[in-house]
């Protein structure tokens, strides 16, 4: 049974996930298999689909499963997915996944992140990486407060890592490009953006995010501390074929060492 919807009205949120996948109408059509005359009705507001319908075209776009009940909800109809908290009993399997990556990259730093960069889950060595910069409990305070841990907002703030990397200008780029195309679909990533982006001694170059802004396929942030350096670069993991939203937002982020005096240094913290 439809529901009522209190969310943006189905034909303009449609147009919205539409074009920033940067598809024409009779792009999404074709992937959709319906008419275009359909769909630009739907988009106009002239036609109402029906709940197949909007699970068509949400697959069809390759939303996430948090956007497919968005999609739904603006429709009238409730969504499909639940979103259960990590601790629930029926994700202890993901739990457990999570906690196994973590622990098996031992000794080199991973997160668990959410969509909005909102940190879930670090193993050990992420927490030596960060007591070589001092108290993370106190670092963490100055850039977060009491809010969410946040690994974006610790990246860029001046009380956390942005002092540090020495090629800022090189790895923001295409972070903030990244983030930003997210950001076209998630409001909680647009929030962090925009707080990101106001933060005093930016530099101004990297408020003007380029969407398109692409560099080498691996890409060490130079950290340094004192006189000791650290590159690392990361690599991205989520879950397939996920039916949870909570499970669709996460991702490992998982560092590597650039060179091999980074890995001796990150062997060494490990003790």
């Amino acid at each position: 049974m439809p529901i009522r919807s209190d969310h943006a009205a189905f034909g303009d949120l449609l147009r919205d996930c539409r074009r920033a996948r940067r598809l024409s109408q009779l792009d999404l059509a074709l992937h959709a298999d319906v008419s275009q005359r359909h769909l630009s009705f739907l988009e106009s507001g002239r036609a109402r689909p029906s709940r197949e319908m909007v699970v068509q075209l949400a697959q069809a776009l390759d939303l996430p499963l948090r956007e497919r009940n968005r999609l739904l909800h603006s429709a009238g109809f409730a969504g499909l997915y639940p979103q259960r908290r990590l601790e629930a009993a029926d994700m202890q399997p993901v739990q457990a996944a999570l906690d196994l990556l973590l622990r098996h990259h031992e000794p080199y730093p991973a997160v668990v992140v959410d969509r909005a960069w909102n940190l879930v889950m670090a193993n050990a060595a992420m927490e030596r990486v960060l007591a070589m910069t001092g108290d993370p409990q106190e670092r963490w305070r100055k850039v977060c407060g009491d809010g969410p841990r946040n690994i974006m907002k610790m990246t860029f703030h001046a009380d956390g890592l942005r002092p540090l990397i020495v090629n800022l200008n090189e790895i923001a780029p295409p972070f903030l490009a990244r983030t930003a195309r997210e950001a076209l679909e998630h409001p909680d990533v647009q929030d962090v953006l925009d707080e990101v982006l106001r933060y005093p001694g930016l530099p101004s170059k990297l408020r003007h995010i380029d969407l398109e802004a692409s560099h080498l396929p691996v890409l060490p942030t130079h950290f340094r501390v004192g006189d000791i350096d650290l590159r690392l670069f990361s690599m991205m993991t989520t879950f397939g074929t996920p039916q949870d939203v909570t499970a669709d937002d996460l991702r490992v982020e998982s560092f590597f060492p650039a060179d091999e005096a980074s890995a001796r240094l990150l062997r060494m913290l490990a003790g």
